[in-house]
This record gives structure tokens, sequence and C-alpha cells, in this order.
């Protein structure tokens, strides 16, 4: 490993990347950009009949505000603290931020109270089913409002030309998507295998069990994932692993 670990970082080209990049900088990383994700909105809102409305993403946050959304009597969910204080910015109350930000630890804090419940939940096209099917076995009546899509940006994939020739000390993805988006560059490149080869001498963190098990079944060996499912954790518990060896 070089004296300054060189770590690929995959969040949308925005806020999220400069200070992902930042903060990488700062613990002594050199950052490589590669955004594997892009926002398509697709101007719908979320319901105003159901009792409960949950957001999963500040990217949400932000399109709701920008829609005029007006959640009336709901009670508003954030899954973690980046989408409640994207909220609250817009001048919306939040009422619920679960203590563990997933969408498992959502449904476990509001399972007890959502028997017989309308609840809406308005994220991107790429939501992870464990929220609707955790709510409909709580009795739950769910609805899904698809807010934007995400996609992956034309000219992605220099980070998998560099796994490629091994000259990444870590990376982190931040969900399934990131990772299938950075296996779909390095086949468009003609690199994948070879990528896949370089990222099994590196540090692999992700954020969540469920990004792990996605990059699992893709043939990738997860090194990290931070008990607190934020990128600051993810990042910070990487590079420990890189100066630990990669264990």
């Amino acid at each position: 490993m070089t004296d300054t670990p060189t770590v690929a970082v995959f969040r949308p080209d925005d806020e999220r990347l400069e200070n992902a990049t930042a903060l990488l900088a700062d613990l002594g990383a050199d950052a490589v950009a590669d955004p594997m994700l892009a926002v398509e909105p697709t101007d719908a809102t979320p319901r105003t009949d159901a009792d409960y409305v949950v957001l999963t993403s500040k990217t949400g946050a932000e399109l709701v505000s920008a829609a005029g959304w007006e959640p009336g009597e709901q009670t508003v969910c954030a899954i973690g603290p980046a989408t409640a204080d994207a909220l609250r910015e817009a001048g919306y109350a939040v009422d619920i931020v679960p203590e563990e930000y997933t969408s498992s630890g959502l449904v476990a804090e509001l399972r007890e109270e959502v028997d017989g419940a309308r609840i809406e939940v308005a994220r991107s096209d790429h939501g992870s089913p464990v929220l609707l099917e955790g709510f409909e076995d709580a009795g739950a009546y769910v609805h899904e409002t698809v807010l934007y899509r995400l996609v992956r940006p034309e000219g992605s994939g220099e980070s998998t030309e560099l796994a490629a020739a091994g000259d990444l000390d870590a990376v982190c993805f931040t969900s399934s998507l990131t990772v299938e988006h950075f296996l779909e560059a390095a086949t468009a490149r003609g690199v994948r295998e070879e990528a896949l080869a370089g990222l099994a001498d590196a540090t692999v963190g992700v954020i969540g069990d469920p990004t792990a098990e996605t990059a699992a079944s893709l043939g990738l060996a997860v090194d990290v994932v931070p008990e607190e499912a934020t990128f600051d954790a993810l990042a910070r518990e990487t590079l420990e692993a890189v100066d630990d060896g990669g264990e």
C-alpha cells in the first residue's frame, strides 16, 4: 500500500461527492471521484392521504420541497440524519428518524404501531423491497411513489480502469446500485474481470447489508460494513481497514 491510499468514491456529482472527497482528503486519502449515479426526476409527489410518509434520501427531500409538497397531518419519517436534515432545511417537521439508519431499522421502530395504517413510501426507482414488505407484514397498507430514477452517468468508469491496473487501495460503495453501475462501467470498458481481480486486492467498504449482499453476489469480497449507515462511518472504517492491511 502507498503512504497515501487511493480510494474511489461513487456518490452523485453534487455536494455529496464534494463532501465525500473532502472527507477522504482530511483522512489522508487520495480520492478518485467517479459518480455512478445521476438523478432523473419523475415530477411525482407523495400521496397526502396516508397516515405516514417515508422519505429515504436527501434527493427525495429536495425534490418534494421543490414540487411544493405539503404533508398535512401525516407523520413524516426520514431514514437517516442526512434525509432528516434536508427535510428540516426545507421547512418540514420530521417526526421519526429510526435509531438504526436503514429500511429494516425504520420497520422495526414502527412495527408495533402501523397495523391498519396507510404508509406512503416516496423514493427512487431502485428502493429496497425491505420497506414495503416489512410494513405489509406489520399489517399496514403501503403505497410507493417513485420520485426519481437513478441512472449511470455517461462517461463514468475511470475508477474501473484504475482497479483493473491494481491502482486502487479501496472503494466506498454507498448502495447496491453503485456496485452494479461500477461493474456495468467496467464491462463497457472491457475490464470487468480485471477490475474484479484488482478489487480482490483492495479494501471494499459498503453501506448496509443489502449492498454487501449485492457485492457478494457479483463476485466482490466485502471487507467493511460500518454499523452506522453513513458515508462518514464508511470512509473512516474503510481507511482504518486499509491501514490494517485490509483485514
